[in-house]
């Protein structure tokens, strides 16, 4: 815990006082609470916390108008919902309005302790990152006192910190390190584990610098290293070096690498021309300021180095879970435009097909566990390939049925004739397959709807399904449990939009259960 500023609003006093004295002070939180919604959005905008803990259901001001009036303020601070009732519809709307997380009435300390540490992390990376902000802008004005000296050096810096690949960015750290200096020879070195590593040189008589990776020890990079401090070679220590043959240049003036209070490494050159070159405290001074750039890209570069490699883990973990519901296509385009997913769920245009085995409960009576099982695997398969085929989005399997839906996650101009041709397709192949093993075997009942509907991730921010939710997807459901087996039912909106390409046959009107609206059904033909 890192003592930050908690506001607690609910109503309840003696939820108050739990999560209070139990969960906040205990670990070192800072706290102020406020008894309704009204004060609550009053302390939150006055006092600016680092987290809310809102209750949803309060006098004068419920949580989701709290949740508003702070979105509208752009106050940009995260909130955990407290809560005994909850709906998808809730979960929506409160995550659209920026809640990171929520628990349920009653809940352990645990609980509440581990939404708090989730919802904080992002709070507390924004600090360290303004913290070193802060220490880079500090640095950058100290340098500037040094006008004339330091422009070469700004430039030089400036150049070096461009770098992001580590093999690029050494070299050019050491040749920059010769020219502020009036040197000829240096050498880079960083720690690897309990020792050394020579990451590039530049002897006397070269142009430029090249990258290295060799193991060895310098003396003087070496203490350097070890006392955090800058260190030179006096004159008659520097005629020893000469005798010294490394596979990189002995530096005599070395200063450390250091940010956050770390020492990666050292920074070191060599003067072969002048024999015996006193190194003054000017020359020190410059070559600590390039470290201190040094140090910064440096950083930069691991850390660009390891956002690559967190951003090509994100990539496989998103193509195995997606890869299970939709296209490798769709796939790729989505990890070409990562931004087109988003938490939460949007409204959108989608068309659904709900598709169920039919005399499946017969059948299981019947048969064995393991024929159930392989018949089921079997047809699933059929089903997915159908749907995977026509770029669709595999939502979930429902006991002996399936959920698909088209135009999300990328959208599809033709997603209505994509969902009727995997419904045609999906009972032409079932029908197929029965006829192989020359028997007459199960098949589906299959509804197609098309409308508006909420996608995208729904639930938890530990526990979430991609997802489509909506009226249209309970019409497109209640079609399918009326659709006798081999049998595709449709509604009004999937025929005018396919136009004179499909032949159905008018069933006529069909009231479905959970709407009060009925709606004109017809079945497919071709």
């Amino acid at each position: 815990m890192a003592g930050e500023h908690v506001l607690v609003v609910d109503d309840g006093r003696e939820n108050r006082e739990f999560v209070v004295d139990y969960v906040l002070k205990p670990n070192g939180f800072r706290v102020s609470v406020a008894r309704d919604g009204r004060e609550g959005l009053s302390k939150a905008l006055n006092e600016r916390p680092d987290l809310i803990l809102l209750d949803l259901q309060m006098p004068y001001m419920d949580g989701v108008a709290v949740l508003k009036a702070l979105a509208e303020a752009q106050a940009n601070i995260p909130v955990i919902l407290m809560t005994f009732h909850g709906s998808e519809e809730i979960a929506v709307e409160v995550f659209r309005l920026g809640v990171k997380d929520y628990v349920k009435k009653p809940y352990t300390i645990d609980e509440m302790l581990a939404a708090i540490e989730r919802s904080l992390t992002e709070t507390r990376l924004r600090h360290e990152k303004e913290a070193l902000m802060q220490r880079v802008l500090a640095a950058n004005r100290e340098l500037q006192q040094r006008v004339r000296e330091l422009n070469v050096l700004y430039r030089m810096g400036k150049n070096v910190a461009a770098q992001l690949e580590l093999e690029q960015l050494a070299p050019r750290v050491v040749d920059a390190a010769v020219t502020v200096t009036g040197t000829e020879e240096g050498a880079l070195f960083l720690r690897e584990g309990e020792g050394l590593v020579c990451r590039a040189a530049r002897r006397a008589g070269e142009e430029q610098a090249q990258p290295m990776c060799v193991v060895g020890v310098d003396p003087l990079a070496q203490r350097v290293v070890e006392t955090g401090r800058p260190l030179a070679l006096a004159p008659e220590e520097q005629e020893r070096l000469r005798v010294k043959r490394l596979a990189f240049p002995c530096v005599a003036l070395a200063v450390p690498l250091i940010i956050k209070d770390r020492v990666l490494g050292a920074l070191g050159v060599n003067s072969v021309n002048e024999r015996g070159r006193v190194f003054t405290g000017h020359d020190q001074g410059l070559l600590s300021a390039l470290a201190d750039y040094a140090a910064i890209a440096i950083e930069n570069a691991n850390n660009f180095s390891q956002l690559q490699a967190a951003k090509e883990r994100e990539k496989r973990q998103i193509r195995q879970m997606f890869e299970r519901y939709v296209a490798p296509s769709v796939v790729d385009r989505v990890l070409e435009r990562p931004e087109a997913l988003q938490l939460g769920g949007q409204r959108q245009p989608i068309s659904i097909m709900f598709a169920d085995i039919r005399g499946y409960t017969a059948f299981s009576e019947r048969a064995q566990p393991e024929q159930v099982v392989e018949l089921l695997n079997t047809y699933f398969q059929i089903a997915t390939d159908v749907i995977m085929a026509r770029e669709g989005t595999l939502d979930k399997f429902l006991g002996d049925g399936v959920m698909a839906f088209f135009n999300a996650p990328q959208p599809q101009a033709d997603h209505v004739r994509r969902a009727v041709d995997a419904a045609v397709a999906l009972r032409d192949a079932v029908t197929a397959w029965n006829n192989r093993q020359g028997r007459a075997g199960l098949t589906f009942g299959i509804g197609v709807h098309t409308g508006e509907a909420v996608v995208g991730n729904i639930g938890a921010a530990r526990a979430m399904n991609y997802t489509a939710i909506g009226d249209a997807v309970n019409v497109a459901k209640r079609l399918q449990e009326n659709a006798a087996p081999g049998q595709i039912l449709i509604t009004d909106r999937v025929l005018i939009a396919l136009g004179d390409t499909i032949r159905a046959r008018s069933l006529g009107v069909m009231q479905v259960k959970g709407r009060q609206q009925p709606v004109t059904v017809y079945e497919v033909l071709s």
